[in-house]
């Protein structure tokens, strides 16, 4: 049986504005190259407007980056990757703060893992 899936638009847009920055592209240029208009094109990195596969492949094309680029890591499924979701909370913080975080989960894991049995055991009735 397939599966189904749902694409995260909001997180499409975010790649899309990624990938525009990274390759020193204006929204403008992008939007008179890839023939639709500017406004569309902030619609669609803001997450207000779901754009049709036709869109993105004339984006992805502007852009010289494959649809796999600004699709990776946005399809919601009943099997949850948290890559990108990690990837988006510590792409802002500064290298002392992602440290502390990747500290930080080092710990938990190692908390999470040492104490499982603790937590598969059943409760004893007295």
């Amino acid at each position: 049986m397939a599966e189904n899936y749902e694409l995260n638009f909001k997180l499409i847009g975010k790649r899309v504005r990624e990938i525009r920055k990274r390759k020193h592209i204006s929204q403008i240029e992008l939007a008179e190259l890839a023939d639709i208009s500017e406004t569309y094109i902030s619609y669609i990195e803001c997450g207000k407007k779901k754009p049709s596969l036709s869109i993105l492949t004339s984006i992805a094309n502007v852009l010289d980056v494959s649809l796999d680029e600004v699709l990776v890591g946005n399809r919601v499924s009943q099997q949850f990757d948290y890559h990108t979701e990690i990837h988006e909370i510590i792409s802002d913080c500064n290298r002392y703060e992602q440290r502390i975080l990747f500290e930080t989960l080092l710990s938990l894991r190692a908390s999470l893992r040492e104490n499982r049995p603790l937590l598969d055991k059943k409760p004893r009735r007295e």
